[in-house]
Order: structure tokens, then C-alpha cells, then sequence
């Protein structure tokens, strides 16, 4: 264990190997066997020789034809990472989701939007955050709502509805 904080750059290909060997939540493979396609093998167990002695040696063809079958799995472990990659996300999402709430709009009533920095009224960080009041002209599906001014002026654009506050006036 390093003492002193700044050594840390001595401990850090360590800290790289058990990261790249370790098993990860989303894909349940380590990143060394999605890129190299076998486990990660740690320096004293290495006992593959030099590709001079492998030729020299003549290599029998089960040996061949083992490693042919190593490498076609690769693309089978990929495929099975992605799998496991898409069902991750949607248990994230999906426990993201239980929390919130869906927010309801009828026509006619008043909303506050927000101002986004890119917009130009946006003046600084202690200007306000919402301007409005606008009223609900129409509910689309997805959550997007039309908004019209007070004045009956309707936009052409619609706008989500995270975006928009409820204004109690």
C-alpha cells in the first residue's frame, strides 16, 4: 500500500490490471476478454512460446484447430456481452422509472417555461429561471405540449413537458 499520495503512479498498472480482470455489472465480462478474447493471464503462469519455436516445433493440427475455435468464440462472447448490456440498461431504466412521476396537463391550463442558458433570455445566473405564464393549447403523446401565449398567439413548436412548471395563479 502506497504511504504517500504521491506515489500513486507506481500503483497505478496494478490498479489497471484489476480493473480490466475484473467482471463488470453490465456486460458480465471483464473488458481483457471482450477485447483479447481469453482471460487475462498473469505473468508467471505464461507458458505459450515464441512463434520461432512454434514453427520450429511444427505444430500438430488439434492445436490449431483448438485455437481456431478459441477465436471463433470471441465473437460469440461479444455478442453474449451486448445481450447482457441491453438487459442491464433496461433494469436501470426500469428502476429509474419507478420513481417518477408522470405529470398530467389538461388544455387550458397555465404552465411556466423554463429559460435555457442557450436562449436569449438568459442574462446571468441571477436571473430568473422561468418566465411565463403560458396556457396549455394541446397535449400530444410522449409528453410534448403546444403552449399559447396569454394573448391566444399559438406556438408552432411543441415543447416537453419536463420543461414546463405547473403555475398556481
Amino acid at each position: 500500500m502506497v504511504e504517500n499520495h504521491k506515489k500513486w503512479h507506481e500503483k497505478l498498472p496494478f490498479a489497471l490490471l484489476g480493473y480490466r480482470t475484473t467482471d463488470h455489472t453490465s456486460t458480465r465480462e471483464t473488458p481483457y476478454m471482450l477485447v483479447y478474447g481469453t482471460e487475462a493471464i498473469i505473468p508467471a503462469e505464461v507458458e505459450i512460446p515464441s512463434l520461432r519455436i512454434i514453427q520450429e516445433a511444427k505444430l500438430n493440427a488439434e492445436w490449431i484447430k483448438s485455437r481456431y475455435e478459441k477465436l471463433a468464440l470471441i465473437d460469440g462472447k461479444k455478442m453474449n456481452a451486448v445481450c447482457h448490456g441491453q438487459l442491464y440498461q433496461h433494469r436501470m431504466s426500469k428502476a429509474f422509472n419507478k420513481k417518477v412521476k408522470l405529470r398530467q396537463f389538461a388544455p387550458g391550463q397555465l404552465v411556466l417555461k423554463k429559460i435555457f442558458p442557450h436562449q436569449d433570455e438568459a442574462k446571468g445566473k441571477l436571473s430568473p429561471n422561468l418566465q411565463g405564464p403560458y396556457m396549455v393549447h394541446r397535449v400530444l403523446t410522449g409528453g410534448a405540449l403546444i403552449l399559447a401565449e396569454m394573448d391566444g398567439e399559438v406556438w408552432p413548436k411543441p415543447i416537453n413537458s419536463d420543461a414546463v412548471k405547473r403555475c398556481y395563479a
